[in-house]
């Protein structure tokens, strides 16, 4: 078996949609923050938010106004699995997910490395109606 590259930790250094006609944009802004992290034993963790997110009134997640929970869900994606590692790509076989649609589906996402940075594109993805590509860059993480 070979080793897979793709163990550790990274840090979303970019996330960003393009359209077919050119059209870019970071959903989360551009200070997103994030982490992906593969581990050994063939789980994917990710999670994705935006850099300045508005707080709840009250010190209580589960608590809120509808409109702090619809700018808490719009302003953060996440999720986690198992993952197969297949070289040029990886799947993620989504067992838990922010996003609710994509708990027991398959995210294909191509892969490309180049020493420490990891990038990670879907073409054909669904945003506001639009279809795009979407690619994620990501470097290796370190605790310094």
């Amino acid at each position: 078996m070979s080793e897979n590259p793709l163990i550790g930790t990274w840090r979303l250094i970019r996330w960003s949609l393009s359209t077919d006609d050119g059209e870019e944009v970071q959903p989360l802004g551009e200070n997103a923050t994030g982490l992906i992290s593969y581990s050994p034993d063939g789980f994917v963790f990710v999670h994705i938010m935006a850099a300045k997110r508005a707080f709840y009134a009250e010190d209580d997640p589960l608590s809120g106004t509808p409109e702090e929970h619809s700018a808490a869900v719009k302003s953060y994606l996440s999720y986690a699995g198992p993952y197969e590692y297949h070289g040029d790509r990886v799947v993620h076989r989504v067992t838990l997910s922010s996003f609710p649609n994509w708990v027991g589906s398959d995210q294909v996402r191509k892969v490309r490395l180049d020493g420490d940075t990891l990038e990670l594109s879907v073409e054909g993805a669904y945003f506001q109606g639009s279809v795009v590509t979407t690619t994620s860059l990501w470097k290796r993480a370190s605790t310094d």
